[in-house]
């Protein structure tokens, strides 16, 4: 219903937004800006990802630490009925308190996973990043990733572009982390590189529009060189100079078919299985950082 209704709204960033809102629910949104407006409670971490993963256990750690080096607090682990060793590997930052786990079966469980998210942690955490975990959040121009958002201080969110990397010819899996191996990336300004991922006050939004976009309740969405936002990421350039996610969407050829039998978080039951051209797509080696 909610797709159908926004659906007639032309402007774009106006349809998305009504389309979050109403996946939301008015009255549940209603309920919601009362109870913020009553709420001064200070958030006890600053900064934290969420993120959905099956089967990703060998990539977690490089992926945790990374992050924990540019100034992420938390992880927001949701585990969509992984049958590797993603719960073991985990296990050590579950008892250090830095990840957050949550066991999440189902399918299309992407958006109902960033959505229990939101409502767990709407008043304890400052900010809040969407990622997946073959996306690397790296600060250019910035000593981490809180010093890069103190300047967004009034901000609803922040969207961040991609830079993606492809497999560099690479055939199978080798030892190493995925930031080491895959040094090969597109041009900066390719079509796919216009997409974004979401850093959020989980204050000031009501949920998730697909995995890119945010339904805003009060301020302003930036991009990373501090523009308000008028347009769809689709229609504008991408930015990666200041900050950028390094996308690694194929990896090996061989990583590709393990990542493609493990279907897709989001995807409806008849799309869960991408296609073998995602990899045609996706295996972007224009510029190479050796």
């Amino acid at each position: 219903m909610a797709e159908i209704i926004a659906g007639v709204i032309p402007n774009k960033m106006a349809r998305n937004r009504w389309r979050g809102i109403l996946r939301y629910g008015l009255f549940n949104g209603l309920k919601l800006r009362y109870k913020l407006r009553r709420d001064n409670s200070i958030p006890s971490c600053n900064l934290a990802i969420c993120a959905i993963a099956k089967n990703e256990g060998p990539y977690f750690k490089e992926w945790i630490e990374w992050h924990l080096n540019q100034g992420v607090e938390k992880f927001y682990i949701y585990d969509n009925d992984s049958a590797d060793n993603t719960r073991q590997v985990l296990e050590p930052y579950i008892k250090r308190g830095v990840v957050e786990y949550n066991y999440f079966p189902g399918l299309q469980r992407q958006l109902p996973a960033y959505d229990d998210c939101l409502e767990r942690h709407r008043t304890d955490t400052r900010w809040i990043a969407f990622i997946d975990i073959d996306e690397f959040i790296v600060p250019i121009k910035d000593k981490s990733i809180p010093q890069f958002l103190s300047r967004f201080n009034d901000a609803s969110v922040v969207e961040i572009n991609w830079l993606i990397y492809g497999s560099g010819g690479a055939q199978k899996q080798t030892p190493g982390g995925v930031m080491e191996r895959f040094k090969c990336h597109s041009k900066p300004d390719h079509i796919l590189n216009r997409h974004v991922k979401s850093i959020v006050n989980p204050r000031r939004v009501y949920s998730v529009i697909g995995c890119h976009e945010v339904a805003r309740i009060k301020g302003k969405a930036f991009d990373s060189h501090g523009n308000t936002i008028k347009q769809n990421f689709r229609d504008r350039q991408p930015q990666q100079d200041v900050i950028r996610i390094n996308h690694y969407a194929v990896k090996s050829y061989e990583e590709f078919l393990n990542k493609r039998a493990r279907g897709r978080a989001r995807g409806q039951v008849k799309k869960r299985i991408r296609g073998l051209e995602y990899f045609d797509r996706f295996d972007l080696n224009d510029i190479s950082e050796q």
